[in-house]
């Protein structure tokens, strides 16, 4: 589901397209099958279905676990999928959320420093951190986590807000 060109301006092109990286949603698959095992589990210890109370615990049993498995999984999942960064030859367009939407573009000449960090070892190894965007406007940095491959996406938007004419060839090879 990449970011939908009618909404680039005449001359614009994307150079970069991200979301968050895959390790936000390493969690949400093990809260899955936590889940579903101690579901499963509780389903098979319960009395059956037939009596009255055994009806009563099964539903209860799938209540819960559905709560669980929406909240600790498809809302991250959501919130992974709906959260894009666009970098284009032009500016830098945040879209983040699904019901509450949030958006923000960053023109690339109001864009005074772009630096990164890897805020663990594990961010390190993975090669994702965070992206943090100064800007010249009223709201001053923005912080982008979890961002994958985060020294090449800095390297990329600062040779762009450079202005030099090899700019973006990294993305589009």
């Amino acid at each position: 589901m990449g970011y939908p060109t009618r909404l680039l301006s005449e001359g614009e092109r994307i150079d970069l397209e991200l979301r968050p990286h895959w390790k936000a949603l390493v969690l949400p698959v093990i809260v899955l099958l936590v889940a579903c095992a101690a579901a499963g589990f509780l389903l098979t210890v319960s009395p059956s279905p037939s009596k009255t109370s055994g009806e009563i615990s099964w539903i209860a049993i799938g209540v819960v676990a559905l709560a669980v498995i929406l909240y600790f999984t498809v809302r991250p999942w959501l919130h992974w999928l709906f959260s894009n960064y666009v970098v284009t030859n032009r500016r830098l367009i945040i879209r983040l959320g699904f019901v509450h939407r949030v958006g923000r573009d960053l023109p690339l000449e109001k864009i005074n420093d772009v630096s990164f960090r890897h805020d663990s070892i594990l961010d390190r190894m993975l090669g994702c951190g965070t992206l943090v965007v100064e800007s010249a406007g009223e709201h001053g940095q923005v912080l982008l986590n979890d961002i994958p491959r985060v020294e090449e996406t800095q390297r990329e938007i600062s040779t762009l807000i450079s202005g030099d004419p090899a700019a973006g060839a990294t993305a589009r090879a």
